[in-house]
This record gives C-alpha cells, structure tokens and sequence, in this order.
C-alpha cells in the first residue's frame, strides 16, 4: 500500500524524499486516526445511545452511565493506530517508535478505564437484584480495579524502560514485604469482605450498631476498606471493613425480617399502694372486659381451694384472696393479648422483676408488629400513656421520687 502511495506521487511529479515521505505517512494515519474517531464516536456511539433512551430499559442506561462504550471505543482507536504505524512506518523509523510506545500506552489506559466502566456497570446492574444486594460487590470490585491498577503501573513501567514485564514481576518478590505494608487495610479489607459476604454477616440497608466506633444507623456503603453507617442523627461513621470481622457488632436484620420490633419497658409500682382486693373493688373491676373473665374464674378458683382445704377467712393470712398488683398484670397480659399492634405470633408477657428502691417493676415483655420506628415508638407510648392512666383504677401508684411538689405538699400539711 505504502508502495502504491509513492508510486501514484512520483508520476505526478513529485520528489519523494525520507523527509516528505515521513511526513505523508504520519499525516495518513492522523487523518485516518481523526476519521475513526469521528465515526466511532459521532455516528455509532451516538446512534447506540439513542436506541438505548428511546428502549428505556434499565441495563442499557447503566452500561452509557459509566461510558463503558466510549472508553472501549479509544482503545480500539489505540489498536487501530498500532496496526496503521506498522504498515506504514518501517521499524526503524523514529516516529515508529515514538507512535507505537504512546498508542500502546492509549491502549492499556483506556483498556484499564474500561475496565472499570464495566464493574461499575456490573455493580449498578447487580443492585437490582435482591440477592445481589446482600454481597459486599463494591469492595470486592475495588480490590480488582487496585490489583489492575498496579498490573497496569508494571506493564506501563515496561513499555517506558522497554524492558519485559517478566523482569519487573521477577523483582516483586523482594518488595512483597513492603507491598503488604502498604496495601495491608486492603488486603485485610478484601478478605473481610469475602467473610462477610459467604457468612451473609452485613449488607447494605442493614441496622447495624457498633458502640466502640460510635456507629448505631443504616449500612449506606461497603467498601474495599471501610464501611459507611448513617446514624440516626445523620451523621456519617466510617468503620474499618476488618474491624467487623476483629470486633463485634449489632445486626437488627432479623428484627427486621420477623417482622417484630421488640417492646421491653418497665413500669415501677410502689409498694406501699400493694393490697388485696375486697368485694367492692372486684364488682367495679368486673366492668372492664378485658378482666370480667379472668375475676369470674379466679374468684371460682380461690373459693373452692379455701373450702377444700377449710380456711379460716377472718384473717388474710390464712386464705387465698386477689391482690391488686396480680389483677393489674392479668389486665395488662389481655391487654397486650387483644391488642392490634402486638404481633400475636412472637412472644408477649408481662412479668414482675426483683423489687428494690424504686418499687415493684411490672415490665411489657412484646413485639410490635411493625417494625418502622415512628410507628414502633408511637405503639410503645400508647400502651404506656394507658398504663399510666389505668393504674388509680387497682389503687396502685407509680413509684417516683420526692419533688418539690412533694415537699410543699408536706410543708403545707404540716403547717395546717
């Protein structure tokens, strides 16, 4: 072809000297180079992308997102132009040299730019995937996108000093030391996310709370070396990804998947307000619905075992009988039992802990059903707004420190 050329050029009359015929050729493959671009990127690229918008469909518009298309695009303009040097430049040729060394290394950036258009692809691709979701992809692609960053460092190295890549990888064994320095929170980063993801220990949207590193939020990213938890109060915690897998840490996903948010509050009774139940307080709590039942057939009960075994009933030392504090927790295990937001297939309970200087804790062992924390804590403050407002009705009280209030109630009683 190069004949032909200076063929053609000389029976026109024209002198073709080392110098012009240079320069011709470099001018061939500029044009040429300029032409390819132009229609690659102008015409087929462009026409490609318009068929993706107008065909809407998602993993189309992920692979143009990263500009997978363009980046492989400039590295076959890189291979273009390699093959053009070598047929028209002679390998001694200065500009030879100079041409192929720079078009080889367009080829390996933009092959290596390409590459990492693809795992993002990939990635943006793989989150529309439920179980795609639960692998850490984004730090394992980023232990890739390192490893060929450094592959393409070497092979660049060789092309500059134009020695073999052989050489240079030969000579990485002494450095082993030095690279595992170097790339140790990578290097740990990676392996603890291939635990985390064969395990399925995290994955994003996870709650997860890790006090030593202040972190108690959703999952929001997990990287090649750190893991980012957005808080509750909106603030970004960056954990080590090893650490999850050196230190422990709180995953609520399972919360989540029972579909129950535990509720487990107390509420302190005073002592003192703790007494049996006379036939007056059992006809007025015989009204409540919930009660009506478990009074009938406890009264039955404690009748029949005080005739059997012939209690003497003028003292209530010798005889079974209903205390307020007992009937109280009978009502609140109804309660819980009949009410809309406890989820009915998990446990519900409510027990009397050890008592101590603060009273007798009466404490709401349940699940809501809906594990939304506006609506987890709006059910938690209802149940306790009517357990507070219920309390006078079994002649209980709350137990609660001596105010001020309490103090001038004292003064003022004292003084009349």
């Amino acid at each position: 072809m190069k004949e032909h050329l200076f063929t053609f050029l000389q029976s026109q009359g024209i002198e073709v000297t080392p110098l012009i015929s240079t320069s011709i050729i470099v001018l061939v493959i500029i044009l040429t180079a300029v032409f390819i671009h132009m229609t690659l990127h102008w015409v087929v690229l462009r026409l490609l992308e318009q068929q993706a918008k107008k065909s809407q469909r998602w993993w189309q518009d992920a692979l143009f997102k990263h500009g997978l298309f363009k980046r492989f695009a400039l590295a076959i303009q890189g291979v273009i132009l390699v093959t053009q040097t070598r047929i028209w430049l002679d390998s001694d040729n200065y500009f030879f040299t100079f041409i192929e060394i720079l078009a080889q290394i367009w080829i390996l950036a933009y092959a290596l730019l390409a590459l990492f258009s693809l795992l993002d692809s990939v990635l943006d691709l793989s989150m529309q995937t439920s179980k795609a979701k639960r692998l850490p992809l984004r730090g394992l692609f980023q232990g890739i996108k390192l490893g060929a960053s450094v592959l393409g460092l070497i092979l660049l190295i060789s092309l500059l000093i134009g020695k073999s890549p052989v050489l240079l990888f030969s000579g990485l064994g002494a450095m082993t030391a030095v690279l595992l320095l170097v790339f140790k929170d990578a290097i740990l980063g990676f392996v603890a996310g291939i635990q985390l993801s064969v395990n399925n220990m995290l994955e994003l949207g996870d709650w997860l709370e890790m006090p030593k590193y202040g972190a108690d939020g959703d999952v929001v990213d997990i990287g090649l070396t750190t893991v980012k938890v957005r808080n509750w109060d909106n603030t970004i915690t960056t954990i080590p990804t090893y650490a999850l897998i050196s230190d422990s840490f709180k995953n609520w996903r399972g919360m989540s998947e029972s579909g129950g948010r535990r509720i487990k509050r107390s509420v302190f009774i005073d002592a003192s307000s703790v007494c049996f139940l006379d036939e007056n307080d059992l006809n007025r709590l015989r009204k409540a619905q919930l009660l009506s039942t478990y009074i009938e057939n406890k009264v039955k009960e404690i009748t029949e075992d005080n005739a059997r075994r012939n209690t003497d009933l003028s003292s209530a030392v010798n005889s079974r009988r209903l205390t307020n504090i007992g009937t109280f927790r009978a009502y609140l295990s109804s309660y819980l039992k009949h009410h809309k937001a406890i989820h009915k297939d998990l446990i519900h309970m409510v027990r009397q802990l050890d008592s101590g200087a603060n009273g007798i804790p009466l404490e709401i062992y349940a699940f809501c059903n809906d594990t939304n924390w506006v609506v987890y804590e709006g059910v938690q403050a209802d149940i306790f707004d009517h357990i507070f407002s219920v309390l006078p009705e079994f002649g209980l009280r709350v137990f609660q420190n001596p105010t001020g209030y309490d103090m001038r109630v004292m003064v003022d009683n004292l003084a009349n």
